[in-house]
């Protein structure tokens, strides 16, 4: 028997090596007509960085080797130009341009893609490359080397786009990516794009989207890229990485069928339409397991596994039937990993099917393990029955084991189910006991069931008019930047706020992430609101999938910082030591709650350096800077590791300030029980948005103030009546209505405790932590013969006049 193989990359080489172990008597020819066989094109971007230093670790093997080993007749520089079936004969030409003929019992076709050149002016002059193969690879790095390249542009991003741009910019070129979607690496969806997007613009990659090329122009100092929204990119070389078209000449001109997609069509062995002519790898169109599609699939695993098939149906009889392929694919992108399978929330809209999605955030292994990342995963799947469709999952460590897993469910036929009761390996360098597989499993199986209404980003984004928005986080979460029109209501107080909420209105809770959004939707749920929705993803996702994306300036340089950030470091910071806190492997809010506690003891001047591994912490922290009075120095990212340095400001007190005119003030003047509590929860609220509040305590509400221990005063005769007949203490303070001679006080305060509501020298204790400024009247103190030891440490004494000052600043003045 005779096989001859045309192409000698991937599929080809490994039918090759497969058919000689099946048939050790048979003659095979492997025609291939560049210099190289079975090499690692995959590599090929990593060797152009210099991460892959020697050139000869991409040539798996050579042909003389591989012919050698499997006894093959390896012809490299022959290239087959056609093909005479009825015959069985295909003419080939040699690098000297001869031709000869060879005939054939069974033909393998493995002729790959071809990069896509549409016809740009300007598109074939010197300094505009494709990668697809060991030459190509050769002549951009020449290139690179010769011209002293500094400025690129990548023209498409997909996987090997981004690969390449991460690779120039190891080589010391600033890179430009060009992409005509409104996103990169479009086999995923947008939400988990977004993410890439702002980790390319960390890394000073210039990211034009929803931008395209229209021409090229050669110039003295090198080649001008002419978008068509009318801006020009100056580049010393370009890297055409549109896509790729099946390679599908050789098989038309021998009258093979081709299918809808314009792949060369193959049945379940791997077969043409024409027999003993079989066909493998990035040319082929086969079904889609989930859908029963045709569709292409340019990877190099598929192809791989076709190879091994198709040998042992060319050598035994069509033995083996292909199951094909789901479309698994994994990229690096700087020091982000990116990786899919199966189909994407818009390829199954697109198509029609029914489908339901969710979105986790956890961390690659145990939070409490040093080095715990960041990682986002994305299922798509049957509303009903809980089959998988697909995944997508982005972070810096971990992402290709829970693809991997997910794939093999998937081929499977698997359901989230299946991820819920898959058996992980755990110990805390490498996993958490709850696998972030299974986090998602369990998460898809509460959507289905009926237990987590969800309600997707772009869906919240049409219907947020409608509906009331719940921020269930931290008020200091809530001050780093929340959904425009959310009303913030922790999770832990939301028990306490229930008549605040209309049952009668659709009702939108979020977090960080969708835990708590989660259980205070199950506390609605369980109060009787009918209409509740969890945000899938939280504000982590909502937050990245609405951030838009700077518009590149020219002359951009490749280091991470934000605008309006100074490198300069004030004389104040200079003389006290940088505070280094380490939240990495803290999900929100622990790093802010590590700052805030950080701020709180810093002197002005003084800086703060937070290393933390939520992406959301270091995005928002400038806008948490503009809204404290802080200042942001500078911040940096390296292998999903965010390092955010805050100097705190000579007039930050310890409160959150707020710029003039938005203020609280409030005059207490009782000294009644639940109008003092009012008061306080006002207060507290207020300030855990962000709020500067004071309290002016006048006559009566100065009894509020008084300390439960007091020194011993002198007093004169009105001071010591005053003193026996007012309040010694806030813990003697009565009702206003229904006291009952002290009964209603009493019984209030055991109501407040049996419902978890804090008391009220709890709520005072609060509005001091977070910078509530009391003020005691000094009129008020002569008159009623108070004295300034009896009150609280903290109380400042002040007039009219001080109060006037703090309510023209303020924006909201109540008198209680």
């Amino acid at each position: 028997m005779k096989y001859m193989i045309i192409g000698g990359v991937a599929g080809g080489a490994t039918a090759v090596a497969r058919l000689r172990r099946v048939d050790e008597k048979a003659e095979i020819v492997l025609l291939e007509k560049g210099k190289y066989i079975s090499y690692a094109n995959c590599g090929l971007p990593y060797y152009i960085g210099g991460v892959i230093a020697e050139r000869e670790k991409l040539l798996v093997q050579t042909p003389e080797s591989f012919g050698k080993r499997f006894r093959i007749d390896v012809r490299v520089e022959n290239e087959a130009i056609s093909i005479q079936p009825d015959n069985k004969k295909v003419t080939i030409r040699k690098a000297d341009g001869s031709t000869y003929e060879e005939s054939y019992d069974k033909l393998l076709l493995s002729p790959g893609a071809t990069p896509v050149r549409p016809p740009l002016e300007g598109i074939d002059l010197e300094g505009i490359f494709t990668l697809r193969n060991v030459e190509d690879t050769d002549r951009i790095k020449s290139y690179i080397s010769s011209k002293c390249v500094k400025r690129a542009v990548v023209v498409g991003a997909g996987f090997i786009g981004l690969e390449m741009a991460e690779n120039l910019h190891h080589a010391g070129v600033h890179v430009s990516v060009v992409e005509m979607g409104n996103q990169v690496m479009a086999p995923i969806d947008f939400s988990m794009a977004a993410p890439v997007h702002q980790h390319l613009i960390q890394k000073g990659v210039a990211l034009y989207l929803e931008e395209g090329v229209t021409r090229f122009e050669r110039t003295d100092k090198g080649i001008n890229v002419f978008l068509k929204s009318g801006k020009t990119i100056p580049a010393d070389m370009v890297l055409l990485s549109i896509g790729v078209r099946p390679a599908t000449d050789l098989a038309k001109q021998a009258g093979l069928r081709l299918g809808e997609t314009g792949g060369i069509w193959v049945d379940e062995h791997l077969e043409t339409s024409i027999k003993d002519i079989y066909a493998v790898g990035d040319a082929i169109e086969y079904p889609h397991p989930l859908t029963g599609k045709p569709w292409l699939n340019y990877l190099a695993n598929p192809a791989n596994r076709q190879g091994r098939i198709v040998a042992d149906n060319m050598a035994l009889g069509n033995v083996v039937a292909y199951e094909g392929a789901i479309g698994t694919s994994i990229a690096k992108v700087f020091d982000m990993t990116v990786a899919s399978t199966g189909l994407a929330a818009k390829r199954l809209k697109q198509w029609g099917m029914d489908y339901c999605s969710s979105v986790t955030h956890s961390v690659s292994h145990a939070g409490y393990y040093p080095d715990a990342l960041p990682l986002t995963l994305k299922l798509t799947f049957h509303p009903k029955t809980g089959k998988l469709y697909g995944a997508q999952c982005i972070g810096y460590e971990g992402v290709d084991k829970r693809i991997d897993q997910i794939a093999g469910l998937i081929k499977r036929g698997g359901t989230v189910y299946d991820l819920m009761e898959t058996e992980h390996t755990y110990a805390p360098p490498f996993s958490s006991a709850k696998d972030p597989i299974a986090i998602a499993g369990y998460v898809a199986s509460n959507i289905i069931s009926g237990a987590m209404p969800a309600i997707t980003w772009r869906e919240l984004l049409a219907e947020k008019e409608n509906v009331m928005l719940i921020d269930t986080r931290t008020p200091e979460e809530y001050s780093f930047g929340s959904i425009p029109g959310a009303v913030n209501i922790p999770l832990d107080e939301l028990r306490n706020h229930l008549s605040e909420i209309p049952s009668d209105k659709p009702v939108v809770l979020f977090c960080a992430v969708g835990l708590r959004g989660y259980l205070a939707q199950r506390i609605l749920i369980g109060n009787g609101y009918k209409q509740v929705r969890n945000l899938i993803g939280g504000y982590k996702t909502y937050s990245a999938a609405v951030a838009p994306v700077p518009v590149p300036v020219a002359d951009e340089t490749v280091c991470y910082k934000s605008e309006a950030v100074s490198d300069e470091v004030s004389s104040c910071a200079c003389e006290s030591p940088v505070v280094k806190i380490n939240a990495c492997g803290l999900q929100c809010p622990g790093p802010i709650m590590k700052v805030k506690q950080a701020m709180d003891h810093a002197e002005p001047g003084q800086q703060i350096e937070v290393v933390a591994t939520d992406a959301g912490f270091a995005r928002d922290a400038s806008a948490w800077c503009d809204t404290t009075g802080n200042k942001l120095i500078r911040k940096s990212e390296s292998k999903g590791r965010y390092t955010v340095v805050i100097e705190k400001g000579n007039s930050c007190p310890t409160a959150t300030p707020v710029p003039a005119g938005r203020g609280k003030t409030l005059i207490l003047f009782s000294d009644d029980l639940d109008k003092a509590l009012a008061t306080f929860v006002l207060a507290n609220g207020a300030a855990a948005t962000g709020q500067k509040v004071s309290i002016f305590f006048t006559f009566w509400g100065l009894n509020v103030l008084k300390k439960v221990q007091k020194p011993k005063v002198e007093k004169d005769i009105f001071g010591r009546m005053f003193g026996m007949m007012l309040p010694s203490s806030s813990l003697k303070l009565k009702l206003s209505q229904m006291n009952m001679f002290g009964l209603g006080s009493r019984m209030m305060r055991f109501l407040m405790k049996r419902k978890g509501v804090d008391s009220l020298e709890s709520l005072r204790a609060q509005a001091l932590e977070q910078g509530v400024e009391f003020i005691a009247c000094q009129m008020s103190m002569d008159m009623m013969g108070i004295s300034r030891e009896e009150l609280l440490d903290e109380v400042t004494i002040g007039g009219v006049a001080t109060y006037m000052e703090r309510a023209d600043k303020a924006n909201v003045n109540l008198f209680i």
